[in-house]
Order: structure tokens, then C-alpha cells, then sequence
């Protein structure tokens, strides 16, 4: 018994759907998981610590936005991860690009650079900070 045009719509569009509705929920699962990494924790702790970088975004409030899955300056592999986290805040926008690489013995991930670059250009370091920290100030 052959199928009716009808019913190979009604299935076509069915089909179209879940896919759809599979895929948006497959982009989802995978931005929840970039933001539960610790790179990503820690650079965005080290955002909040850096009042210029906050006053030049124009925070609170401060929206971190999902991360473009098919930039491809977003890499992440088993010793290195570079991200370009969107920002945004009251005043500018922009993207916060983030360089850490993973310390093996100790396994946890350690950030090596993390910057600020505003859509007008203006580029603010946030990490390594420009405050010494305890053992600089020692020697």
C-alpha cells in the first residue's frame, strides 16, 4: 500500500522538527559544558576582579554571551585552550580571548593570558595581572 503525499509531509515535517529541536538542544548541552570548564571560571573570575576591564565594558551588569562554536578561534585540546568569550555590558561590547594550557601533573588548568578586546579597538590586559603578587614583592 503505497504512502499518500499527505502523510510523507506530515512525516517530512515531523522529521525536520525533532532534528531541529535536537539540534538546538545538542548547541545548548555543549555552551553548558564550555562553562562549567575551569579555564572558562577562571577567566571569567579574573574579568570580575579588573575594574578597568568593568568600566570599560560598562558593568554591572556584565552578560557573558555563548561562545561561537564555529569560530575557529575557539580550540580547545588535552593540553591547550583558546576561547573568545562574548561580553557585554552596559557601555561596549566585546570578547574576551582567554590562552591557558593544562598542568599535568597537577591536573588543572592554568591561565597563561586573558584579555579584553573591545569592538572599538581598545584592548585591556587582564591577566597576568599588573599588581605584583606576594613572591614578586618579596625579592
Amino acid at each position: 500500500m503505497p504512502a499518500s503525499m499527505r502523510n510523507l509531509r506530515q512525516m517530512a515535517i515531523y522529521l525536520g522538527l525533532l532534528s531541529t529541536g535536537g539540534s538546538a538542544l545538542m548547541y545548548y548541552y555543549m555552551q553548558k559544558s564550555f562553562a562549567r570548564t575551569q579555564y572558562y571560571k577562571k577567566a571569567l573570575e579574573q574579568l570580575y576582579k579588573d575594574p578597568e576591564a568593568l568600566e570599560a565594558l560598562g558593568a554591572p551588569p556584565l552578560k557573558v554571551h555563548f561562545i561561537r562554536l564555529t569560530d575557529k578561534s575557539n580550540c580547545v585540546d588535552v593540553s591547550q585552550a583558546q576561547l573568545k568569550i562574548p561580553v557585554s555590558g552596559t557601555k561596549s561590547v566585546g570578547w574576551l580571548q582567554v590562552s591557558s594550557e593544562r598542568n599535568l601533573s597537577l591536573n588543572s588548568w592554568c591561565l597563561k593570558e586573558v584579555t579584553l578586546q573591545l569592538h572599538n579597538g581598545r584592548s585591556i590586559l587582564v591577566y597576568p595581572s599588573t599588581v605584583k603578587n606576594a613572591t614578586e614583592q618579596e625579592v
